[in-house]
C-alpha cells in the first residue's frame, strides 16, 4: 500500500510517518509533500492507495487538494483522511462535502490514526 502524506510542517510529516511505521508500514510505503501543488504532482506521476493531508498549507491548501483529487484523474476514488487543527463542526462538514473519507483533529494519537486508517481501508 502506498500512502501520500501532505503537510507543510516537516515535523508533522515526520510524526505522521512515524505513526504510519508503528502501524506496520515501512518508509518505502509513503511519500511526502509540503503543499497541495507538490502533492498533486506526485499524484499525477504515481499511484497512491491513501492520502493523508493537512488543511492549512501555502500554495494549495488541503481542501483545494481534496477538491482537485475528487474533480478528476486517477485518484478520484482514493481514500483521503484530513489531519488538521481545524476542529470546528463547520470545517468538518466542509471537508466531508469536499470528499474526504475521514477527519482527524491535531493533536492525535497513533490509536486514532490506526482506527481511521482501518475504517477507510475496509470500505
Amino acid at each position: 500500500m502506498k500512502i501520500l502524506i501532505v503537510d507543510d510542517s516537516s515535523t508533522m510529516r515526520r510524526i505522521i510517518g512515524n505513526v504510519v511505521m508503528q502501524l506496520g508500514f515501512s518508509k518505502n510505503d509513503f511519500d511526502e509533500a509540503e503543499d497541495g501543488i507538490k502533492a498533486w504532482k506526485l499524484l499525477e506521476e504515481g499511484r497512491y492507495d491513501l492520502v493523508l493531508t493537512d488543511w492549512n498549507m501555502p500554495n494549495m491548501n488541503g481542501l483545494e487538494l481534496v477538491q482537485k483529487i475528487r474533480g478528476g484523474g486517477n485518484h478520484t476514488k482514493t481514500p483521503i483522511i484530513m489531519i488538521t487543527t481545524e476542529g470546528g463542526k463547520a470545517e468538518v462538514v466542509t471537508a466531508l462535502k469536499a470528499g474526504v473519507n475521514n477527519y482527524i483533529v491535531k493533536p492525535f494519537s497513533a490509536e486514532v490514526l490506526k482506527e481511521k486508517l482501518d475504517g477507510v481501508m475496509k470500505k
